[in-house]
């Protein structure tokens, strides 16, 4: 059964769903196949530990009027979601003001596991295969992903990338990052830890020195968010809270897709990250005939 051969039915059960979709993405007319890398959005939606729970409300309902209509009252740095370059760098480009090709283009989804608190390196993406370009969009699989949830344990206790990591991308020139934990800078590198606006978790700063054997966090977390700044500087957006199909494509070069709304100063988007391949190698992108 595909999605438009579905006659008035109240809701179909998730694992019956997902299998269409999944049927229907790798039997399209176009031969390819489509991965999508986000994670489901809706109530409940795990937030970032400052900012205030998505709101859905009704405003019509079949029963009522014949049609659905909900409005949605949410922060756009929301479940898998992209930051313009304004999000952290004063006088830089909004969302309406990145280019279109910057969120499409051939990438790699890489991995690279990482355990609690631990930093991706330089070296770690030195060495991963297939290696990365130049141009690049470069997805990030650390295994963390299968933990999304509104938890400490996602949110306080992830890998992530830093300072190192974040100038050897935007040295590489690579085209957009993507990755999957809760921020494109390690946990303790943003207001979680003792940085901007924090700690927004005090006890952290315990708990690491214990997990350290006496350092504290910013002898090894020195600076806030310096990731974010060295890849937004460089004009390269950045993808947080990658997940969904993520491990199906990993280890894999493929096309990838992520365009925010057209928002006019918009400093942050959430986003339908996608992955394609083509098998056939057959399929190719209209020309612009008139005919």
């Amino acid at each position: 059964m595909k999605i438009n051969d579905i006659k008035r039915v109240h809701r179909i059960p998730k694992s019956d769903m997902d299998k269409m979709i999944d049927e229907e993405n790798k039997s399209n007319d176009t031969g390819m196949q489509f991965y999508d890398l986000s994670h489901e959005w809706g109530l409940g939606q795990p937030c970032w530990p400052y900012f205030e729970d998505v709101k859905i409300e009704r405003l019509h309902g079949h029963s009522r009027s014949g049609v659905l209509t909900q409005k949605i009252t949410t922060v756009m740095h929301s479940g898998t979601h992209i930051d313009a370059p304004a999000h952290v760098v004063e006088g830089t480009p909004f969302m309406d003001q990145m280019p279109l090709p910057r969120f499409f283009g051939a990438g790699v989804v890489v991995s690279i596991p990482k355990k609690k608190w631990e930093v991706i390196t330089a070296e770690d993406l030195e060495n991963v295969r297939p290696k990365i370009r130049e141009g690049d969009i470069v997805i990030i699989n650390t295994g963390w992903h299968h933990t999304y949830a509104d938890s400490a344990e996602y949110y306080h206790y992830g890998p992530g990338l830093y300072r190192e990591a974040g100038e050897w991308l935007a040295k590489k020139k690579v085209k957009m990052v993507g990755i999957d934990v809760q921020a494109l800078d390690h946990p303790l590198g943003t207001a979680i830890g003792p940085h901007g606006t924090g700690p927004l978790i005090p006890h952290l700063e315990e708990e690491y020195r214990e997990f350290t054997g006496g350092r504290g966090i910013k002898e090894d977390f020195p600076d806030w968010e310096p990731c974010h700044r060295a890849l937004l500087n460089a004009g390269i957006c950045g993808i947080e809270n990658v997940g969904g199909e993520l491990d199906k494509v990993t280890g894999k070069r493929c096309t990838l897709a992520a365009f925010p709304w057209r928002w006019k100063g918009g400093d942050g988007c959430m986003v339908r990250l996608v992955a394609m391949v083509d098998p056939s190698g057959e399929y190719r992108i209209e020309q612009g005939d008139t005919e």
